[in-house]
């Protein structure tokens, strides 16, 4: 059985550092950790691995997790282990050491949480071995990999709903973003059809700021977004292995620290650029969409796509790398016409049914939709979702509102021109003819007879191409594959081209990077820099003694708050955020010197106290211990309570004299007794 849920904000903060669970988390952690069967969608950095790993260590016995990725996996023990909680791994990367310390620690009852990728439940091994380790909880990681709907799917995933049969224990399933038919698969393949118990938090990352731009010389355009982010680590998806290379290299011309990932490459050095991302401050990968739910890094600050992603589930997870750690992060995002048909073109030439084209489609509309928004494009991101919002104020149409104007006519105007020429031909072909151009081309199919023929003059061809790709990106014409990409009208198109509705278009001649990049936002004040550099280099140092990533020793988000409010002792810095109980005591009187030169000596028990939030009520007892040492009247034989007698009285704050003398004994509960309790009676 699971203890009181009461001890989970106990846990939370001696494990974790945290003083509260973020929006959503603590209703999740207590439905797990009763033993409730549950799916749980909530945001890429909203605290999913948490919702396990707490109720973990609130129930007796393993919990099992499934997890997609050896580096995903790796990563999260280790920064169980750094924060003190007995967590292992059996994967194909284990060292013998490594899989046989996990082994004792099965054996002798200490191991609780025991990850797996999905590719171990083939094994007939696995399954007895479950059965013999007392698992008491199965967690899913990445669940959305069991649907075929889904974007990752994993066949291996389809065996996790029979490991609950045989097990007879509830699961627990969390993802990022799953649409309707994602959600009805998982709870038909992992929970046999009955309704588990579902939250679906809110999608909102408000610290990430959203940005899209039309392509206008791309490479350049991640060069100058990189460029402006200096020495902030960052992805750059790409479209291509060969962009991977090409960026990668351009960006190390420029004298960033960077490197590419994709598929094609050996899996060593895969994984070594794994681990360089895991360790370095700083550096730049240049990715295919291979590179992606291994990344467990929360100090991410930025992620631009040099391509358009496939969908927009695909854009919300992969920007949702960006600043897990709640501080400031950035994205951009890059598209053009190009983008459009390619994207088209993969969902009309796949093998899936109709339906599912029709769906995939839908899925590429929505996000050429918060593309060509006209307003707040967290408002139309959040709508995808089902969820309604205020304008943001942190995406780049709010910081700069965009200009409108009423495109009716230019659009009836293309699309007459569309069908005209029996919607055979690209948009460059169309636009020579509105533009009234004489070309070869206009003159061997006898175009420039046309009605259409230079009716669009009023517009330059850099217009004329925002109104075409704006087209595209409302779906109002679409590259048709059998006519080698002619833009083709769609029934969206029909009654703006009857005069029946009216549209508005933004009026975006295209411009150079730089004059549309909005402000860099800053870490931390200029006030605080400093510092924050400071406490970031004493990180650099203890990670690489310990061989750990720096986020693993404090995150981004934990420093700005030390380097903020500068906490002058243990206890200012236990109720920093991120400073659990035994990162307090491995890091914390060094921190505590580069904030403040030097810090205190401090008994081991005290430093404890301290991460708990009960030290200064130890220090209270301590000081009415030493006035009574020696008795009322200061003739007796010295008298006093070990530490750690006085710190369960801290921890424990008996409220009778009986309770206090099972603690410390009948003779100092005589001497300091009465003391000692008018002292837990002040302290609340």
């Amino acid at each position: 059985m699971p203890r009181d849920i009461t001890s989970a904000e106990v846990l939370l903060k001696d494990i974790f550092g945290y003083d509260a669970f973020r929006p959503g988390q603590g209703e999740i952690v207590e439905a797990v950790a009763h033993g409730q069967n549950v799916l749980a969608i909530m945001p890429t950095g909203g605290g999913k691995s948490l919702c396990f790993q707490l109720p973990a260590l609130m129930r007796e016995g393993v919990t099992v997790v499934i997890s997609p990725l050896i580096a995903l996996m790796r990563d999260q023990v280790r920064g169980l282990r750094e924060a003190g909680v007995a967590a292992g791994a059996l994967t194909s990367g284990n060292t013998q050491e490594e899989t046989d310390a996990v082994w004792d620690m099965l054996h002798s009852g200490q191991l609780k949480l025991l990850y797996l990728a999905p590719e171990r439940l083939a094994s007939g091994g696995t399954q007895r071995m479950l059965h013999q380790a007392g698992v008491s909880l199965i967690a899913v990681d990445e669940a959305h990999c069991v649907s075929q709907w889904g974007h990752d799917f994993r066949p291996d995933y389809l065996r996790i709903g029979e490991l609950r049969r045989a097990l007879s224990v509830p699961l627990a399933a969390f993802t990022a973003t799953a649409d309707e038919e994602t959600r009805v698969e998982m709870v038909n393949r992992l929970f046999d059809g009955v309704q588990p118990t579902t939250f679906l938090r809110g999608f909102d990352r408000p610290n990430i700021h959203l940005a899209f731009q039309p392509k206008d010389g791309p490479r350049q355009q991640i060069l100058g977004f990189a460029a402006a982010r200096r020495g902030q680590s960052g992805i750059v998806y790409c479209g291509t292995r060969a962009k991977t290379e090409g960026i990668a290299k351009a960006l190390r011309d420029e004298g960033h620290a960077a490197c590419h990932y994709h598929g094609g490459m050996e899996a060593d050095d895969r994984r070594h650029v794994e681990e360089r991302f895991a360790t370095e401050d700083g550096l730049i990968v240049c990715a295919t969409v291979a590179f992606g739910m291994g990344v467990d890094k929360p100090d991410i600050r930025w992620v631009a796509h040099a391509d358009l992603p496939k969908s927009i589930e695909a854009y919300y997870q992969e920007i949702g790398r960006a600043g897990r750690d709640g501080a400031p992060a950035e994205t951009m995002t890059l598209y053009g016409p190009e983008d459009i048909r390619l994207r088209r073109a993969q969902i009309d030439e796949g093998m899936a049914p109709p339906e599912r084209r029709q769906a995939d489609h839908g899925r590429l509309n929505a996000l050429l939709g918060l593309a060509e928004a006209l307003g707040c494009r967290r408002q139309a991101l959040l709508a995808y979702f089902g969820e309604a919002a205020e304008p943001c104020g942190n995406c780049d149409l709010c910081d700069r509102p965009p200009d409108l104007f009423d495109a009716t006519d230019a659009v009836r105007k293309a699309l007459s021109a569309a069908l005209r020429t029996g919607e055979s031909f690209g948009a460059g072909h169309l636009i020579d003819i509105l533009l009234g151009r004489d070309t070869d081309k206009v003159q061997q199919r006898g175009h420039d007879s046309l009605p259409t023929f230079g009716v669009g003059k009023d517009l330059g061809r850099g217009q004329w191409q925002a109104v075409f790709r704006q087209m595209m990106g409302r779906d109002l014409m679409r590259p048709d594959a059998e006519r080698h990409g002619a833009l083709v009208m769609t029934e969206r198109a029909r009654p703006i081209l009857r005069g029946e509705e009216a549209i508005q278009l933004r009026k975006d001649v295209l411009s150079k990077a730089a004059e549309k990049r909005p402000a860099v936002k800053a870490l931390v004040s200029e006030e605080h820099a400093p510092m924050f550099s400071a406490l970031k280099a004493l990180r650099t140092r203890f990670a690489q003694e310990a061989q750990l990533p720096p986020y693993m020793i404090f995150n981004d988000k934990t420093l700005i708050e030390m380097a903020e409010r500068r906490p002058a002792s243990l206890d200012d810095m236990a109720r920093v955020g991120g400073v659990g109980a035994k990162k307090l005591e491995s890091y914390g009187r060094a921190f505590l010197e580069v904030i403040n030169g030097t810090a205190q000596e401090v008994h081991p028990v005290r430093r404890k106290l301290a991460a708990r939030g009960t030290g200064s009520l130890y220090d209270a007892l301590l000081e009415v211990q030493a006035a009574l040492m020696r008795g009322a009247d200061g003739t007796e034989k010295p008298l006093s309570c070990t530490a750690s007698a006085l710190a369960k009285v801290a921890e424990v704050k008996p409220d009778s004299l009986d309770r206090l003398e099972r603690i410390i004994g009948d003779k100092r509960t005589e001497r300091f007794g009465a003391a000692f309790l008018d002292v837990l009676r002040d302290a609340g």
